[in-house]
């Protein structure tokens, strides 16, 4: 039997829509900035391009040595993890920066303590695959099931805990931010922006939790449930698109007149301004300081 047309397959367009992205994320890149934060789009892009190529290689063609199937889908559920837990790392860029003293040690311990947890179970799951590959054997098929469960259950839960803290730090930025200048409407641009990836975020972890119990066969979509477990993923692999739309628009505000200076916000218990998405505007750098201090109470 001859191995399907790799773009007759949905792995041939996941992989197209990686490729898509990593050129829209070196773009977005170059007409921004290099900061850490705006490289997350390109990695997650470029790990889901990777990994949807391997899995085509290794569970639908024939005719390579099976020990080559094997290294492929190793390597396929290893970018696989970066791909999904990659997209939990925007967030966690933003925190890292913003949070201060035992908020910031908090959030470290328990997001890195769920990201040890996630990475066990993957490599749990990546072992099981493979041993089902190399013995051709789908008896451990429902404990791989099962192990996805509590993976995509974590991810879920380090998206929440990053909603957490995210969104409060934003909402109490916009509450002491001036109402009638220019700052309100970019925390309350932010703000929203937040949730939507959050919540997204939150939904696509849960879905897939109950999704993906159903799979009867290693990488075939054969169920409804399956089948939507497949519709939810390829959400995933376009949620780059989100994080690129954050970025060009945090862009567009430093582009009105806006200035990172930390003046209008509570620096001891949100720095945000260290961050480049965390934008405030002060008074013009000309302006007269013996007026400012006569307005000044």
């Amino acid at each position: 039997m001859e191995s399907p047309v790799f773009f007759e397959t949905c792995w041939g367009i996941l992989s197209t829509i990686g490729i898509f992205l990593v050129f829209a994320s070196v773009s977005v890149i170059l007409i921004t900035n290099n900061g850490a934060l705006n490289f997350v789009p390109l990695v997650v892009s470029a790990s889901c391009a990777i990994a949807n190529g391997l899995c085509y290689y290794a569970y639908y063609t024939r005719g390579p040595p099976k020990s080559g199937l094997v290294v492929a889908s190793i390597f396929a559920d290893i970018f696989w993890m970066i791909q999904e837990v990659g997209l939990s790392f925007y967030n966690y860029q933003i925190l890292k920066h913003i949070l201060r003293h035992r908020a910031r040690t908090l959030f470290l311990v328990v997001f890195w303590a769920l990201i040890v947890a996630i990475v066990g179970i993957r490599i749990t799951i990546t072992v099981s695959r493979a041993t089902q590959l190399a013995d051709g054997d789908l008896a451990h098929q429902k404990t791989v099931n099962h192990l996805h469960t509590g993976y995509f259950v974590s991810i879920a839960l380090l998206e929440t805990w990053s909603a957490v803290f995210l969104i409060r730090q934003m909402a109490r930025a916009r509450f002491r931010s001036p109402q009638s200048s220019s700052v309100g409407g970019v925390f309350q641009y932010l703000l929203r922006s937040a949730e939507l990836r959050l919540a997204t975020l939150c939904c696509i972890g849960i879905s897939r939790a109950v999704t993906y119990s159903s799979q009867e066969y290693q990488q075939k979509a054969t169920t409804v449930a399956s089948q939507v477990d497949r519709f939810v993923y390829t959400v995933e692999c376009l949620f780059p698109v989100i994080f690129l739309l954050d970025i060009l628009g945090a862009k567009r505000y430093r582009q009105n007149n806006v200035i990172l200076e930390p003046s209008s916000v509570d620096l001891e218990n949100s720095s945000a301004l260290h961050h480049p998405h965390w934008i405030s505007s002060s008074p013009p750098k000309s302006r007269d300081t013996t007026s400012d201090q006569v307005q000044r109470p």
